[in-house]
Order: C-alpha cells, then sequence, then structure tokens
C-alpha cells in the first residue's frame, strides 16, 4: 500500500531521516519505536506528505505522491491522521466536527454524513456527545472523536502521531482501546507511540529508530524478546 524508497529528510544541516526504504502492506499493524528525536513522527508525517522529503519516493496506492504534479489533497482522503493534540474546531459540535470533511469534499451528502457519524460515535461509545463542543469532554473523549473524524472518510490507511502522549494516563486506556478494535477489524495502521504494550499485542511489525535510520525491524516477539541490535537492547532495558 506504501512503498518508501531512499527517504531522506533534511532540516537545515541536520539530517532527521537518512536513506530510508521501507513497505507497508495492506492490513499491516506497524507500530514505529525509538528514542525521542529518532525521526519517528517526520518519517510517519512524510507518509502523506505532511514532512516535504529531501530525497527519495513515498508511493501510496500505485500513486506518487512526491510528483509535484499529484494532487496531494485528493491522496490524504484516503489517510487518515490522528497528531498528538485533536485539532478539534471549538466552535462547532463534535457531530459538525466529524461531518466537516466528508461533505465540503464531495464524498457525502449531509445526511450521509450525519447518519456515518453517528454509527462512528457509538462504536466509540460517544454517541451521546454528538451535539456537544469539544470543550466539554475530556482529553481522551477528544482523542476518540479525532479517530472518528478521521474515520468518517472511509480511508485506506490510519496514521498515528504519539496518540496518547498528551493524554492524562488515566485516559490513555480509552483510546488505545478504541485502536485495538480497529486493528482487530483489519485496518491498516502505522503507529508511532511510546506504549511499548500496545507495540507488543497489536503490532504485526515493529520498526526501531534511532538517528534517522531504522536500526531493526520484526514481529513483536523477536523484536521485544530477542533483540539483535545493541542499541535496541539498550532502549528496551529503560522503557520495559
Amino acid at each position: 500500500m506504501i512503498d518508501v524508497k531512499h527517504l531522506s529528510k533534511s532540516f537545515g544541516d541536520h539530517l532527521v531521516l537518512n536513506d530510508i526504504s521501507e513497505h507497508i502492506y495492506p492490513g499491516d499493524k506497524v507500530v514505529i519505536i525509538g528514542p525521542s528525536g529518532s525521526g519517528k513522527s517526520t518519517f510517519l508525517r512524510s507518509l502523506n506528505l505532511l514532512e516535504e522529503p529531501s530525497a527519495g519516493t513515498i508511493t501510496f496506492d500505485g500513486v506518487n505522491i512526491t510528483d509535484p504534479s499529484t494532487d496531494i489533497n485528493a491522496v490524504r482522503r484516503k489517510m487518515g491522521m490522528v497528531f498528538q493534540h485533536f485539532n478539534l474546531f471549538p466552535n462547532m459540535t463534535i457531530l459538525r466536527n466529524i461531518t466537516l470533511a466528508p461533505v465540503r469534499t464531495g464524498l457525502m451528502t449531509q445526511a450521509e454524513a450525519e447518519s456515518t457519524a453517528m454509527q462512528l460515535l457509538r462504536r466509540v461509545g460517544l454517541e451521546e456527545k454528538a451535539n456537544a463542543y469539544p470543550s466539554q469532554l475530556s482529553g481522551g473523549q477528544k482523542q476518540r472523536i479525532a479517530i472518528v473524524r478521521a474515520l468518517a472518510m472511509n480511508p485506506k490507511v490510519m496514521l498515528f502521531d504519539e496518540p496518547t502522549s498528551a493524554l492524562d494516563p488515566e485516559m490513555v486506556g480509552e483510546v488505545l482501546s478504541v485502536m485495538k478494535e480497529l486493528a482487530a477489524d483489519g485496518m491498516t495502521m502505522v503507529v508511532v507511540t511510546h506504549e511499548m504494550g500496545f507495540a507488543r499485542e497489536v503490532g504485526s511489525r515493529i520498526l526501531f529508530m534511532d538517528q534517522g535510520q531504522i536500526l531493526e525491524q520484526g514481529d513483536p516477539e523477536a523484536v521485544f524478546g530477542h533483540p539483535q541490535n545493541p542499541r535496541l537492547r539498550d532502549f528496551l532495558s529503560k522503557v520495559l
């Protein structure tokens, strides 16, 4: 589904991503771990061109999105993105937050978007919040709404950039449970997270990044149970 070839990214003289080549297949649950500043979020944000690569190509669903002639906004409609912070429109109800994009892009009529939104809200246990405003919700509820908003566009892949890092610890579980359900339903997911339990339980493949490179990857049992790279062993000794 996503094919990354020789991806590099620099900010000035600082090389953040160093010649990364990677494939993400339909149904993959790729979880990216590593220390802060290792390039994890930059790599994730490059997959839908929120970060412009300095070199390399990224192909999504057969389309070279790094080609300047590609309509990146049309491609992004198929790629759901959930950030650390919820980015909900504070002056709109939850229902309006969710239906805005599907209606604006012509994906659905208002009635279809509202029906879809209510189905998704039921799925995450927040149906009663449809007419509330973001300021009336807890952090965990806002992040579940942010996930619903992305799902309302019926994406082919979901990208999560540390979706629980801004939450109080007691709210982390309610967001992770929604993500686990998505994974169980077969959604293709790429997740940057510090939640090692989630990575071990849900990931079909774990990527360990440091200094802008993928130093090791494999299934959770291999990465967590039998790490080969010394830097990965050192990292895991501090976080597990």
